[in-house]
């Protein structure tokens, strides 16, 4: 049994300093974590009290690590910020007995299909979506949908195997894209979705569910680029966005719709001639530092709060500050070798509304673009702001990239 007077917490698949590294730090000032991870843990050394190795993409091997820490710890509840440790992460929860979502309802949040079949069954604004597994499938699914099309691997994350197809022509060559993303995807979702190409700005809504009861903490207005690929580039968050109120009853219809109870959610939409119409729920923490945005914007803590709601606490979703905080990721302007990444601010003289710097890539270092390259190949770094207002923030970054020096030989 654990000695600590603090509630020990499962966190499962933790690995990712960079973008998820604040996840663990946040929640270990108020619980002692034991962590489930594919090894042993490295930089987050003081900050767990025990751990086990497991496969964290296999519910089996998860239950059996969580198993193993329950006879050593007192186990409060179990969490994951990690897109494919949610239905491991919900099977140990439920064998624990401690407060989480149904596997049920994480299965359904990493199958798109059956995203999109909940939807439609509970009319929540979403695309035209028909499963196929090949690409005379497709060809049909395309036709009968209209393009332009998006194809989408059914249970994969972070923009992997997605792409746009404007026409007919170009639909063979992009669907060797898709099916090969496919090919590596989770085993909660099959084949490939043919889309409804959604028109509009992109958004997310960062929200928190207790209870059955969805709160709808901030918006994120996003930026993808390099077309036809969906790839995010950049994300701002504003306390009290004029937005919330508009898009927060969509958000919490969609989570209710796929039966998840408990936790934090990160609902994609697209803001389309018609009204908000859903992209994807994604029942953990937004990526891209999206939670660190939060919480510079309003105070609000995501990692805490979804401890919280783990160990059946109550969660604090009371904003505190009213920002907006935004972040610019880098990428190179060809692949190649990276020669110079330079950002000429003096130790000591940054600016104060300059939150982080962080460089991904060396000198020497092989950068790759889409549809090659991967977020780990392809970003060079990226910038995090605070500001009064979201204008000030672009100009604040502006500000930066214009001094950035990044170059490469291709």
């Amino acid at each position: 049994m654990s000695r600590s007077a603090r509630p020990v917490l499962i966190v499962v698949a933790g690995t990712d300093p960079v973008y998820r590294g604040y996840c663990t730090k946040q929640v270990a000032a108020a619980y002692d974590i034991a962590l489930i991870d594919a090894k042993p843990p490295t930089w987050q050394g003081d900050l767990v009290v025990d751990h086990e190795v497991a496969d964290t993409r296999d519910p089996v091997a998860v239950t059996a690590a969580g198993l193993a820490l329950a006879e050593r710890h007192a186990i409060a509840g179990v969490v994951t910020w990690d897109e494919y440790a949610l239905v491991p992460a919900a099977a140990l929860a439920a064998r624990l007995g401690v407060p989480g979502s149904t596997v049920a309802s994480m299965n359904a949040a990493r199958d798109k299909a059956a995203t999109r079949r909940l939807l439609a069954e509970h009319g929540v604004p979403s695309a035209r979506s028909i499963r196929v597994r090949d690409l005379t499938q497709a060809t049909a699914a395309a036709s009968r949908i209209g393009y332009p099309v998006v194809l989408k691997p059914a249970s994969h994350a972070a923009s992997i195997g997605v792409i746009r197809v404007d026409d007919p022509d170009e639909l063979p060559h992009r669907w060797e894209f898709a099916a090969a993303g496919a090919s590596a995807q989770g085993p909660e979702g099959r084949g490939v979705l043919v889309e409804e190409y959604l028109r509009g700005p992109e958004i997310s809504v960062e929200c928190a569910t207790v209870g059955g009861a969805t709160t709808a903490l901030a918006v994120t207005r996003k930026e993808v680029g390099f077309a036809p690929y969906f790839e995010e580039t950049g994300h701002t968050v504003t306390a009290g966005d004029p937005l919330l109120p508009h898009v927060a009853p969509i958000a919490a219809q969609a989570v209710r719709a796929l039966g998840i109870s408990a936790g934090i959610q990160h609902v994609e939409m697209r803001l389309t001639t018609s009204g908000p119409r859903i992209i994807e729920v994604n029942a953990r923490i937004g990526g891209d530092l999206i939670g660190t945005l939060v919480r510079l914007a309003t105070g609000l803590d995501l990692p805490r709060i979804a401890a919280d709601i783990a160990c059946g606490n109550v969660p604090a979703l009371t904003a505190t500050a009213h920002r907006t905080a935004a972040i610019t990721i880098l990428y190179p302007p060809v692949s190649g070798t990276l020669d110079t990444v330079r950002l000429p601010v003096r130790p000591g003289a940054e600016p104060h509304w300059l939150h982080q710097a962080t460089w991904l890539r060396e000198p020497g270092d092989r950068v790759t673009l889409p549809p090659h390259g991967d977020l780990t190949t392809a970003r060079v770094g990226f910038l995090i702001v605070t500001a009064d207002s979201p204008e000030q923030a672009r100009d604040r970054l502006a500000l930066l990239t214009d001094r950035l020096t990044l170059t490469v030989t291709a």
